[in-house]
């Protein structure tokens, strides 16, 4: 008889601790815990919830509203006005700057900007530019500098940074530096300009 009867309490032992696991309540702490953790089950429990709940539609306008968000009438009429000047940059080859300049050109006329040439006597902004390369390994990384002036000579801000990226060919500096590595560069140098100037030109 006492080996029956323990062998009943085990048994119900199982089904109350089966019974335990099977409860939604004993199911939710494991899920929430489980977030953190890379297991695919809190992946796809993570990517039904906002399905179903109404977060989901919360995250769409926000990124929705931030590309709108610089484009304000103040900003507008300062990027119009603007009349920028790029003086001759230091430090690059000529085969280097060439790709630059031109992205330049056309990444400031895509943002309203006005480049204007080097006599010119209506330039508002001066920017001038300080390059060098590092070589390391198989990757040429191009440092660069730019200040940017009043027509009277005051440096108003500065923008700086460097772009990596696979050499071209053989040997190290200037020649291995792709066109492609100097047009992001201007892209990233005219962004920052019209950022800039769309806080007002401060600092």
């Amino acid at each position: 008889m006492t080996t029956v009867s323990l062998l009943v309490a085990l048994a119900l032992a199982a089904c109350t601790n089966a019974k335990d696991v099977l409860e939604p309540s004993a199911i939710t702490p494991p899920a929430s815990s489980a977030q953190p953790l890379p297991p695919t089950q809190s992946t796809s429990s993570a990517a039904t919830s906002p399905t179903t709940t109404a977060p989901a539609p919360s995250t769409a306008p926000s990124t929705a509203v931030a590309p709108a968000t610089p484009r304000t009438p103040a900003q507008t009429a300062a990027l119009a006005k603007t009349r920028l000047q790029v003086a001759p940059i230091v430090g690059a080859s000529v085969d280097a700057a060439a790709p630059l300049t031109a992205e330049l050109q056309t990444r400031a006329k895509q943002r309203g900007l006005t480049l204007v040439g080097s006599t010119d006597q209506t330039a508002t902004h001066v920017l001038k530019g300080y390059f060098s390369t590092m070589s390391e390994g198989k990757d040429t990384t191009v440092i660069y500098v730019w200040d940017i002036y009043d027509p009277s000579g005051n440096r108003l801000h500065r923008i700086n940074g460097q772009q990596k990226a696979p050499s071209v060919g053989s040997g190290e500096g200037w020649p291995t530096v792709a066109p492609a590595t100097m047009q992001a560069i201007a892209d990233q140098t005219i962004d920052q300009f019209a950022a800039w100037l769309g806080t007002g030109g401060a600092g």
